[in-house]
């Protein structure tokens, strides 16, 4: 068949539609990379007025409590001491489903922060999974596409989720978690949450760490069988939401605890694994997890469209003492987020009370949708000025990070090991939790083309064999993988 060349939206042919323009196959992305700008603002007007992504969501106020000294690894206020409490705004979410999608349903759930500390507004925008489907941003709209509907039948399709997962590699780690127990919460409140990228510390000396962020329920880990959640949404499409809410009115006030994985900055050069690589954690007996709080979620939002709806949650929000990483779908994430809010909810979305930071705003942004303030008139309306307006301090300067390496696109999946993190987690879980993944992966592959499936079954066999036989033999057909 005479394959169509991609173009871009200029009808300019691309050359590769996989790898993102970096510098160095571990450095950052670059600016002039076009048609990745262009790939997620298109994303993020495709649909009007929801939410691309996470547009179910429920959410809930609370409080930050700092119970261990951290002030080694970062300067930033909300951890300058044991027992300050920071303010904070939790939303939960599906990925998927529309507004009106069942909360009971086998998907990612989005575990988004917004700290409203004294130096501004911290958003730690992450989902209760540890890694992602993808590394690299140029695959996240087309993976997104596969979550959506069918633009002819308008249904949502396992074929399309499949085929892309079965040709995408990296993704298998993501997709052992989704089909798993933990795919699946019986709660909002008994799941865990994670920033599930790699960031940054950086500490009154100016040395910067890497870190991660975990938030570990207190109620314990419970999940649902899929017979279960079927039964629950066959009464109740919101069920969580319910909980949530239920518990909170009942001051059944749910806590998670906060731990972080420090990172030397020097050591992710020589770690065994890829430390910016979202599809990949760092195990536990290598970089420990480290106590540094609790947050109790103990009020309910008073209208939900002003509270939850117009809540807006983008990783570019950073206090200092906290960083970004060369992880190329966080540095996406930066732009990408903050643009879908400014399309979403206005140019001036962080004027919205429920997004207002508590600490002075002083800015040279002018007019646009959402100014709702009348700004006094001043001669210093841009900068620099010689009019006493706001100006930038060197002193929060983050120090240089250092970067090498040719400008190029790198296959991110060259040399890299997609299968023994799966593996290992696979052989974590008991007989009867292996055999929960097998019937779950086999009812998500309902429908699927058999080509599709082996290619899938290939990917399993090379975490663990015993993935693809149980798989398999759940689906109903041979495993060629294994040279049946």
């Amino acid at each position: 068949m005479k394959k169509t060349q991609l173009t871009t939206t200029g009808g300019n042919p691309i050359a590769d539609n996989q790898n993102s323009l970096t510098a160095g196959s571990r450095g950052p992305l670059l600016m002039q990379d076009y048609q990745l700008i262009e790939k997620l603002a298109h994303q993020n007007r495709e649909r009007i007025p929801e939410r691309t992504v996470h547009a179910k969501g429920s959410a809930a106020y609370g409080v930050f409590t700092v119970t261990q000294d951290i002030t080694r690894y970062t300067k930033a206020g909300l951890f300058a001491k044991v027992g300050r409490k920071t303010d904070c705004l939790l939303r939960f979410s599906t990925v998927a489903g529309e507004r009106g999608a069942a909360d009971a349903e086998r998907d990612v759930r989005g575990f988004a922060i917004k700290f409203y500390t004294d130096e501004g507004n911290w958003d730690m925008v992450g989902n209760n999974t540890p890694v992602f489907f993808v590394r690299d941003p140029y695959k996240f709209p087309d993976f997104i596409h596969t979550q959506k509907r069918h633009p002819k039948s308008n249904l949502r399709s396992n074929t399309a989720a499949w085929d892309f997962w079965s040709l995408s590699p990296e993704s298998l780690h993501q997709v052992t978690i989704l089909m798993s127990d933990r795919g699946l919460p019986r709660t909002l409140r008994h799941m865990n949450g994670y920033g599930s990228h790699t960031y940054s510390f950086i500490n009154a000396k100016n040395e910067r760490y890497w870190v991660k962020f975990h938030f570990k329920t207190l109620q314990g880990i419970q999940y649902l069988t899929n017979e279960e959640a079927e039964a629950i949404v066959a009464k109740d499409r919101e069920s969580q939401q319910r909980d949530l809410f239920g518990a909170i009115e009942r001051k059944e006030f749910p806590k998670w605890r906060f731990c972080v994985q420090i990172m030397p900055e020097l050591e992710a050069e020589t770690y065994r694994w890829h430390p910016f690589d979202v599809t990949k954690v760092w195990p536990h007996k290598d970089y420990p997890l480290i106590e540094v709080g609790v947050l109790e979620l103990n009020r309910n939002p008073e209208n939900y469209f002003a509270e939850v709806e117009q809540s807006a949650f983008s990783p570019s929000n950073i206090v200092p003492g906290i960083g970004f990483s060369p992880d190329k779908m966080l540095q996406a994430r930066i732009f990408s987020y903050a643009d879908a809010h400014r399309y979403r909810l206005g140019t001036h979305y962080e004027m919205l009370p429920v997004n207002r930071p508590k600490s002075p705003v002083n800015t040279y942004h002018a007019d646009g949708p959402m100014r709702y303030d009348v700004p006094k008139g001043t001669d210093a309306y841009y900068e620099p000025n010689s009019f006493g307006g706001p100006v930038p301090d060197a002193c929060f300067d983050e120090p240089p990070l250092k970067v090498s390496g040719d400008a190029d696109r790198y296959d991110h999946n060259d040399g890299n090991d997609n299968y023994t993190q799966p593996g290992n987690l696979f052989r974590l879980m008991t007989p009867d939790q292996q055999e929960r993944l097998f019937r779950n992966t086999a009812a998500a592959m309902d429908g699927v083309p058999e080509a599709i499936v082996q290619r899938q079954l290939v990917h399993f066999h090379k975490a663990d064999p015993q993935y693809a036989a149980g798989v398999a033999k759940a689906v109903g057909v041979k495993n060629r993988a294994a040279g049946e």
